[in-house]
């Protein structure tokens, strides 16, 4: 009897607890599946946006460190080469001078901050970067070579003389806008009937010198020279070594440029668009007597010839 009575107890005691689980279960089960549900629809939201991501991802753009680098010189024709060369649908330049490699403010702030000065480019692009100064800083061969020792580099060149009074030109014209005092050219450039050879602008002209650093850090066929005063004669013929450099399909042709006769030098056109370089390229030269300019000339003719060996070229410099 005694048993029987604890059998039923405990009867009644699960048969309680059952119905309370399938209580439990009836409304637990209808959340669970709002949950279910709720959870499906989003990994298939996460999915989807995923596979859009996935698939933007392989056609999105981002910043690049250079490919190439237009390294110099001053005054040499860098801005109309890297004009030139963005004609070009594989190629994306920087818009301004970047100046990391030799300004060590600059430098300091690393690779990130260099990589945000430049353009976003797709997958295949090459970026180009240009910055005359880098030609001349003792500093800048081993910091490039550190970047990228595969980066290509293009230098152009002019005759030094004429890069010279170029030069002296564009810092008097800046001098000028700021009402600021300036020394005559022939002032600078003669000490005592004889060249300055300390004057900074000669000094950058003194390419063999230059070029000696960066032959130290990099092979020769690393290093393009771009004639600057054929570029402004003829810039197709230019472009067309360029591209093979740098290992570009030809994609500009002599349809791209125009002579334009009222500044002087050719004009680019691309998809309808003609773009001339701003005012300040073809500005007269600042005034130098002949004598002068004779002896600066004459001053040049070694460091040319060194030069010229150096490259394997001569160029018709004075």
């Amino acid at each position: 009897m005694f048993w029987t009575v604890v059998f039923a107890l405990l009867f009644l005691l699960l048969e309680t607890q059952l119905c309370l689980c399938l209580r439990e279960l009836r409304n637990g089960g209808s959340r669970s599946t709002n949950f279910m549900t709720s959870l499906f629809s989003f990994k298939s939201s996460s999915s989807s946006s995923s596979s859009s991501s996935s698939s933007s991802s392989s056609n999105h753009t981002q910043q690049r460190l250079p490919g190439a680098i237009i390294i110099g010189v001053r005054k040499g024709g860098t801005r109309a080469l890297l004009e030139m060369l963005n004609l070009h649908p594989d190629v994306d330049v920087a818009k301004a001078e970047v100046h990391y490699f030799n300004v060590e403010e600059h430098y300091q702030q690393g690779l990130d901050w260099y990589r945000a000065q430049m353009p976003f480019t797709q997958a295949g692009q090459l970026t180009v970067e240009k910055t005359p100064g880098y030609f001349a800083s003792p500093q800048v061969p081993v910091r490039v070579w550190d970047m990228n020792p595969a980066v290509r580099l293009l230098l152009i060149v002019r005759d030094p003389a004429e890069r010279l009074v170029s030069d002296y030109t564009q810092v008097r014209h800046n001098r000028l806008e700021r009402h600021k005092p300036y020394q005559a050219l022939e002032e600078m450039l003669l000490h005592q009937g004889d060249i300055n050879s300390e004057y900074k602008a000669l000094q950058r002209s003194l390419y063999h010198q230059h070029l000696a650093r960066w032959l130290e850090v990099f092979p020769r066929e690393q290093i393009h020279i771009v004639d600057g005063d054929a570029l402004i004669r003829d810039p197709y013929p230019e472009l067309q070594k360029a591209e093979r450099f740098l290992g570009l399909p030809a994609r500009i042709s002599p349809s791209n440029f125009y002579y334009n006769s009222t500044k002087g030098f050719y004009c680019l056109l691309s998809a309808g668009h003609d773009k001339c370089l701003d005012e300040s390229k073809g500005r007269p030269h600042a005034p130098l007597s002949a004598e002068a300019f004779r002896k600066l000339c004459h001053y040049f003719r070694k460091p040319n010839r060194v030069f010229f060996g150096m490259v394997g070229r001569s160029f018709s410099w004075c």
